[in-house]
This record gives C-alpha cells, sequence and structure tokens, in this order.
C-alpha cells in the first residue's frame, strides 16, 4: 500500500469513529429517555398511558421497519436541511442517528423491564415519586444491560457507517468501495476489512470490560 493510500486508510477510520461517535451519542442522548417512556407508559408502568405506549412503539417500530439504505435516501431533503449538504461525513450523522436511536430505545427497553418489580414497589411503598424510581432504581439496576445494548448498537452503526459510504459519506465503506471495488485496488480490501475488525472488536472489548466492572458493584 502507497504512502497515499495509507493516509487515505487513516482518515477514513476518523470519518468512521466520527460518525459512529456522534451519531451514538445522540442515540444514546434520546434513545435512552425514549426507552423510559416505552416502559414507564406500558401496562402496569408508574406512569401508565397505553395511548402514548402505543403511538411511541408504533413510531419506533416505523423506523426499524425501514432498511438503513431506503432510509438514507428519504431523509436527504431533511439531511439537507439540517447540515446543508447531502454529502460527507456530517450529513451521514443525521440518518445515521435517527435510525440508531429506535433501536437502541428498544434495546434499552428490554433491558429496563428486567428490573426487579419488588424493587420498585419498596420505593414506592416508602414514598417514592416517579423520578426517583427512576433514578434510583430503574436506571441504576438495568445500567448493565443499558451499557450492553448500547455496545451493540455502536457496532451496528459501524456496519451502517460503511453502508453510507455507498452513496459519498465517507469512511472506511466510501474507501472500500471507490479503491477496493471500483478501481480493483484487493490491498485496499483487504486493509479496509481487516481495519473494520479491529475497531469492532476493540468496541466490544471495551464494551464487555464496562459492563464486567458494572456487574461487580
Amino acid at each position: 500500500m502507497t504512502p497515499i493510500m495509507f493516509n487515505l486508510l487513516l482518515r477514513s477510520l476518523w470519518e468512521t469513529i466520527l460518525m459512529t461517535g456522534a451519531s451514538g451519542l445522540i442515540s444514546l442522548v434520546f434513545g435512552l429517555p425514549l426507552g423510559l417512556a416505552l416502559v414507564l407508559t406500558n401496562r402496569g408502568g408508574i406512569a401508565e398511558n397505553l395511548w402514548v405506549n402505543s403511538i411511541l412503539g408504533a413510531i419506533v417500530n416505523g423506523f426499524r421497519a425501514v432498511p438503513f439504505i431506503i432510509l438514507l435516501v428519504a431523509l436527504i431533503p431533511l439531511t439537507r436541511l439540517i447540515v446543508g449538504t447531502a454529502l460527507g461525513t456530517w450529513a451521514a450523522i443525521v440518518p445515521l442517528a435517527i435510525a440508531a436511536t429506535p433501536y437502541y430505545a428498544r434495546i434499552a427497553e428490554v433491558s429496563l423491564r428486567e428490573v426487579d418489580r419488588g424493587l420498585i414497589d419498596a420505593v414506592r411503598a416508602m414514598g417514592g415519586n416517579r423520578w426517583t424510581i427512576v433514578r434510583e432504581v430503574l436506571v441504576p439496576e438495568a445500567l448493565p444491560g443499558i451499557v450492553a445494548g448500547f455496545t451493540v448498537t455502536l457496532v451496528t452503526l459501524i456496519g451502517a457507517s460503511a453502508m453510507a459510504g455507498a452513496i459519498g459519506a465517507g469512511g472506511l465503506g466510501d474507501l472500500a468501495i471507490r479503491y477496493g471495488y471500483q478501481r480493483f485496488e484487493t490491498a485496499v480490501m483487504v486493509a479496509v476489512v481487516a481495519v473494520l475488525i479491529v475497531l469492532v472488536c476493540g468496541i466490544q472489548w471495551l464494551g464487555d470490560r464496562f459492563v464486567t466492572r458494572l456487574d461487580h458493584k
């Protein structure tokens, strides 16, 4: 691999990390509250509201049902409105974040549902309000699962960011398509695959280590 291609590889790696990190952070900020809302408003929840739960569930399911490549194209007008362009790394963050938020919300919902109901009832019996239950019981008890789910979301976003390279989003996917596939440079394709494997394994390892620490607290 030439020095020029090596520099392109490093730049593409940084673009992938930027897309994954920014969209992952957005999915955490909006996805966790959405997962909490789904649990709290569900039947038997501490803020039961089946109408709200049904609407939120339909929105989440609707976005999750759309394949990412279709969502990527469908959101081009919104992407242009937000960042001023439909191409490039920053433009890709918009559809990535929108796709990841409902995905992570469902993962967080599963973890929050597994919290022992007895703990919630105990806090309510002691006069705890809804915010106290969320802050002191639901989130702390579900935290290992929440972190594990966020790790899975980040790994999924790496794959999605590579797919976004098909429409000029930059990153490792764009490099693999433009040089590895279209120019038949096998070395570039192999290098991109190797970097993606290392990146995914690194994120999964860090996530697993963090979850293990939380489990032992």
